[in-house]
């Protein structure tokens, strides 16, 4: 389990963008990606008005968001081929699962697929999967019956009044220990209770009808249903009032609160936390806690106790069913679909294989990892990779050396994290054991509930143990990375590495722009971003700047707040720049570090400096590269959501903001003070 407030990524945390057509083509194959296609480089644009538009607007011009998506862009071009590799591996699994031997990992793979594409028996199901599920909360008839049963649909993968993970501990990032997250929201976030206007007020009224469709589509009377679903939104509106927001999550040491056991029964002291860590399957007993929200657990502790248990019965059921409704007959499948795609603005659902894939992805990633690198990433493109993140690795430490701002103290500890800061690339060492995850030929949803169940079971007793330095947090096949601050390591997997972020047969301007500056540099930037900053090179959340260093990031980073807080998100939206702040100036910094990555390595070419590649010299090359890996093109649902949930800008001002404030972005391109690609020298902040 990878703690989500250490853990960042390249991409929104909203469904990715997709290409513009949602089946698969004639024949199985898309036309091949490039890192720079000239062809959707749009020359009515300036590039110095326009950057973004100019290097993307011929492809803009032309596409079609399909129906199943939310967006279309590079990134759900890049899966569509990487869910094409992982089909065929999935549909020969389930060819041949009952071949395999019934423990092996392959049989597993076949059934856990095959009975999702299996639409007739899920059909013919309805509800009855989940009858026990309902029956178990139904039992709660007393106070002590209802932390076992919340502790049951946790296990299964019910996100209900709070989270529990074993996680790094931040003080000692060596080893374990338990932490409590704030969770139990049906909403997306818990600004959604609060927001003000009629957009707000129908998206409430739209979730309380929802869940009276839910309960009812269950066989709960209808009046019934409908009063249960006010008072689930009675119950979550008390959840969320003491949850932090997203900004505050962000911040590490508004969660940091290490306590002892007495300390955590003196927080919540009717919870029973003994009762519910041996529902869970802990084993030894629990020394140290971190509690993320302390409101949040208090106001559980209280809910528990104030709230009727009809309450919580209709809460634990609402959710029970949603958690389950994706892989139960149409009609909860089209009913969880109607309401989500409030968010997303996706039109229909996507293909059945789809949705397996994914589920399957998702809950057996590593299964289906081997094989995917077989087929798509040999050893030399991985080497060639590293390459690349090596020399961006080089670059930011030359730039540590040579900032003026930064002391000589602070200096020395950063550049001992940056040596210290580990990197995996393309695939694990060590494939993951699932001798112990249970798949059985039947209804798909209760063999999710099974992997559910095994990851738990896997993880759930680590607090106290030395910390897996091998695990992955991340699926080979996936298109995106990621910085983990608590490990001090950026993650970049196979499915990520290929066009259009990295070819490696292209010139190294290309891969420099894509790989260089939207991932690895942005990756490791991170490890130096607002939040990384508080980590020390062994993950340990301690002070190690100077206090004047401090005072210079933050006054310099508030720069980077004010300079998104002027852009436009969708409507009148515009980008919330403390949320983003962190993924700001990872991109800032990412395409810095890259550039004098890429002008390093022409200058040390023995074959000389390239010239014109398709009409572009390689400095141009190399910031095409960088704006086209952000080509997308999203739906104002999606981007609405993003306002509120997604620390990522709007992959426009991913490209034009950071680089208004590169002098040698201006220089490649010619542009002059005054134009709408150079920001005023006296808003340009510095930092990396």
């Amino acid at each position: 389990m990878l703690r989500a407030s250490l853990v960042v990524s390249l991409l929104a945390v909203v469904p990715p963008p997709v290409i513009a057509s949602a089946q698969t083509p004639a024949g199985g194959e898309w036309p091949p990606l490039k890192v720079v296609d000239v062809r959707w480089i749009d020359t009515t644009v300036a590039a110095c008005t326009d950057f973004s538009r100019f290097a993307n607007g011929a492809w803009l011009a032309h596409d079609t968001i399909p129906a199943a998506y939310s967006a279309s862009g590079v990134t759900r071009d890049m899966s569509d081929r990487n869910e094409l590799v992982v089909r065929s591996v999935l549909e020969d699994a389930a060819a041949r699962r009952n071949s395999f031997p019934p423990a092996s990992t392959p049989r597993k793979l076949g059934t856990f697929y095959a009975t999702c594409m299996d639409s007739t028996a899920i059909e013919a199901a309805g509800v009855t999967p989940i009858r026990p599920w309902l029956r178990g909360i139904d039992s709660i008839t007393t106070r002590t019956r209802l932390l076992p049963e919340i502790a049951k649909l946790q296990i299964l993968g019910v996100n209900v009044a709070f989270r529990y993970s074993p996680d790094v501990d931040s003080h000692d990032a060596t080893h374990y220990i338990t932490w409590f997250y704030q969770g139990g929201l049906g909403l997306p976030d818990r600004d959604y209770y609060f927001a003000q206007g009629p957009a707000a007020d129908s998206t409430r009224q739209a979730f309380v009808a929802h869940v009276a469709t839910m309960l009812r589509l269950a066989r709960q009377d209808s009046a019934a249903a409908d009063r249960q679903a006010a008072e689930v939104m009675a119950l979550e509106t008390s959840l969320a009032r003491g949850s932090l927001t997203r900004v505050e999550r962000r911040d590490p040491v508004k969660t940091d609160h290490p306590m002892s056991m007495a300390q955590l029964t003196a927080l919540a002291p009717r919870i029973g936390w003994a009762r519910y860590f041996r529902a869970i399957g802990l084993r030894a007993p629990v020394l140290k806690v971190n509690v993320t929200a302390p409101e949040f657990v208090r106001r559980v502790d209280s809910l528990l106790q104030a709230k009727p248990l009809a309450t919580w019965r209709a809460y634990l059921k609402y959710h029970a069913i949603a958690a389950a409704a994706p892989w139960l007959s149409s009609p909860f499948v089209q009913e969880d679909f109607a309401f989500r795609s409030r968010f997303s603005g996706a039109r229909a659902l996507l293909p059945r294989w789809k949705r397996c894939l994914r589920e399957t992805d998702g809950d057996l990633g590593e299964a289906l990892g081997q094989a995917y690198v077989e087929k798509t990433f040999p050893p030399e493109a991985r080497a060639r990779a590293r390459a690349v993140i090596d020399d961006i690795r080089t670059a930011f430490g030359e730039r540590l050396k040579h900032l003026t701002w930064m002391s000589d103290s602070t200096r020395a500890q950063a550049l001992d994290k940056l040596a210290q800061m580990g990197e995996k690339v393309g695939y694990p060492d060590h494939w993951r054991d699932y001798s112990r995850l249970r798949q059985v030929e039947g209804t798909f949803v209760l063999n999710v509930a099974s992997a559910n169940a095994f990851e738990w079971e896997r993880t759930v007793n680590r607090p106290g143990m030395p910390v897996d330095t091998t695990e992955w947090g991340i699926t080979v096949p996936t298109v995106n990375a990621y910085y983990d601050a608590s490990k001090n390591e950026m993650v970049f997997p196979a499915g990520a590495l290929t066009p259009q972020t990295f070819d490696p047969n292209t010139d190294d301007a290309a891969n420099y722009g894509s790989l260089g500056g939207s991932w690895a540099g942005h990756e490791l930037t991170h490890g130096f971003d607002d939040e990384g900053r508080h980590y020390d090179a062994k993950g340990n959340l301690r002070d190690w700047w100077q206090p004047s260093d401090s005072v210079h990031f933050v006054e310099q980073a508030a720069l980077v707040e004010r300079q998104f807080n002027e852009y436009i998100q969708v409507d009148t939206f515009h980008v919330n720049g403390k949320l983003t702040e962190g993924e700001n100036i990872a991109d800032w910094g990412g395409l810095l570090t890259a550039y004098d990555a890429l002008e390093s390595r022409l200058a040390r070419q023995a074959s000389g400096r390239p010239g014109l590649i398709e009409g572009y010299t390689p400095e141009q090359r190399y910031f095409i590269a960088y704006a086209q890996s952000w080509r997308v093109h999203v739906r104002p649902e999606q981007l609405r959501t993003r306002v509120t949930v997604d620390p990522h800008a709007p992959e426009q001002w991913r490209v034009n903001g950071p680089l208004s404030n590169i002098p040698a972005f201006a220089q490649a391109f010619g542009c002059k003070e005054g134009d709408p690609m150079v920001r005023p020298k006296d808003k340009v902040p510095t930092i990396w």
